[in-house]
């Protein structure tokens, strides 16, 4: 066509007179090689830039790990919590040797504590319990687990008069010495028995409450100033997207 001619005839003239150096062209040619090079710098940053901000979010707990279903429930964070939690061999309150394997069988509300605190343990685990039906209101399923770390007089009958008391779906576990030890060491908790006389003695100890769940372990923790309402609602929230 016509038109199609016509252009081309202009784009030949355009180079013919390009082709003899003058000015105009030297400085379009510029102006447009400066702008290439713009556009390719500015992508180049893009390019480098967003994977490391986005590294730098992620490191900073600033971006939710996709590979983590739990990432919407979390709120807390306990230092070396990835590492918490872990096998267990303990006495239940049959005085039958078990596991962790035989006890986290469903998500589980995990306490260390004993049966002669005067105060703390009581409050907790009836949080606790508390916390277990309002989640059963719901349907979902959560069993709480007492652990003493007191095996001098917690003996099973002790431990299992307790938690009957407590709630009929609490799991009571003691153990021998070595075996509390290590059950504790692997949630990292602390416990120290006040040197007495006789056995009215004090055991100081960690008050937080652990979530559990199995095959997977360690998933959260809560602090013992939160209501049971609170606590059911940060469950259910693991429980529905396990």
């Amino acid at each position: 066509p016509a038109s199609l001619a016509h252009l081309f005839q202009l784009g030949a003239m355009h180079r013919q007179n390009c082709s003899v150096g003058a000015p105009h062209c030297a400085i379009k040619g510029a102006l447009s090689h400066w702008s290439y090079r713009m556009r390719l710098g500015w992508v180049t940053g893009l390019i480098l830039i967003v994977p490391a901000l986005a590294w730098i979010a992620f490191e900073l707990g600033l971006w939710p790990n996709a590979a983590d279903k739990y990432a919407q429930c979390k709120s807390s964070a306990v230092a070396g919590g990835d590492d918490l939690g872990g096998p267990f061999e303990l006495i239940n309150t049959n005085g039958q040797t078990v596991t962790d394997k035989d006890i986290i069988t469903e998500p589980s509300l995990v306490y260390f504590g004993y049966t002669y605190c005067p105060d703390v343990c009581p409050m907790d685990v009836s949080r606790n319990a508390a916390a277990v039906d309002v989640l059963a209101d719901r349907g979902l399923s959560v069993t709480p687990v007492f652990i003493s770390i007191d095996p001098k007089r917690d003996t099973p009958k002790v431990v299992g008069e307790f938690v009957s008391y407590m709630h009929p779906k609490m799991v009571g576990l003691t153990g021998t010495p070595d075996q509390v030890k290590a059950a504790s060491d692997a949630y990292r908790t602390y416990f120290k028995a006040h040197e007495a006389d006789d056995d009215t003695y004090l055991v100081d100890h960690t008050t937080m409450t652990y979530l559990v769940m199995p095959q997977e372990g360690y998933v959260d923790f809560f602090r013992r100033d939160i209501p049971p309402a609170d606590m059911a609602d940060k469950v259910a929230c693991f429980v529905e997207n396990q």
